[in-house]
């Protein structure tokens, strides 16, 4: 079954002390495309990501979203070399000048640079494994709503394939009609130039056998957004070749929405995969 290409799938993550939130989102788009939002220094992953993304996406524009929601607490130094250099600089002070040293604990790690906090760094590869099984549930979701576009536009398709048959039946019974009633007034040769000219028979087969091939596709699995909307563009030229051929009321009235009808398939076959 044919896939659309709008969808969203999201996935959490819990690794230690860290808490992720994962989203991906796919929109229209010619060909695949992929955007990254990343935190600092995991742009290493970006490669393994797409091939996840690769294996179930042709063609859309996918967004990749990773955020950290929690880190893991923050680590304390007490940066000893320091506290020295100030105590001691406070001793030759107190003795140069004669003064008391009354430094305490509480005046000593205010100090700027005797105690820093230091944040714990993240390695991307090592919570790639956890990171991944998140990647491929986000996937999965992503995958499904798409399918479940993919099966609507797909019914979509197929009715008005279904009402571009009934119009192409009409024609076909009109043009006897037409044929028939010039018969009986024109001579042989007049006749056979008319039945020569308003011909359409051709391009009826081919137009029949185009809304066989979309309907294939749609039941096909394959990505058929693009193949779809060239059928469509074939449709529409034999579409105008019968109308230029047969100069009938009725006629025109079912060219028109022949044309109504395959401007909306190739609508639709944008939103195709």
């Amino acid at each position: 079954m044919i896939k659309g290409m709008t969808g969203f799938g999201g996935a959490q993550l819990i690794w230690r002390q860290v808490k992720m939130v994962v989203e991906v989102k796919s929109l229209n788009h010619r060909y695949f495309d992929i955007a990254f939002y990343l935190p600092g220094g995991f742009g290493s992953l970006e490669g393994k990501i797409q091939q996840l993304a690769q294996k179930d996406i042709e063609r859309g524009r996918v967004t990749v979203s990773i955020k950290i929601t929690q880190k893991p607490s923050q680590d304390i130094v007490l940066n000893r070399e320091v506290v020295q250099k100030y105590l001691r600089y406070a001793r030759d002070l107190s003795g140069e000048f004669h003064l008391e040293n009354d430094l305490r604990l509480s005046d000593i790690v205010r100090l700027p640079g005797a105690v820093e906090t230091r944040e714990s760094f993240l390695d991307p590869e090592a919570i790639w494994p956890a990171l991944e099984k998140s990647l491929r549930r986000a996937f999965q979701g992503l995958d499904q709503m798409r399918q479940r576009e993919g099966r609507s536009l797909a019914a979509d398709i197929q009715d008005k394939l279904k009402r571009m048959i009934r119009q192409i039946k009409k024609i076909k019974m009109r043009s006897k009609i037409i044929l028939q009633a010039k018969h009986k007034e024109l001579t042989a040769e007049e006749f056979g130039a008319l039945q020569k000219g308003c011909d359409v028979n051709e391009e009826m087969s081919r137009l029949e056998h185009y809304i066989q091939e979309a309907g294939a596709f749609l039941k096909s699995g394959v990505s058929a957004g693009k193949k779809i909307d060239f059928i469509a563009q074939e449709m529409q030229r034999e579409t105008n070749t019968i109308g230029s051929k047969l100069q009938d009321k009725i006629v025109v009235g079912a060219v028109v929405a022949l044309k109504s009808k395959i401007e909306k398939i190739r609508e639709q076959a944008q939103n195709i995969e």
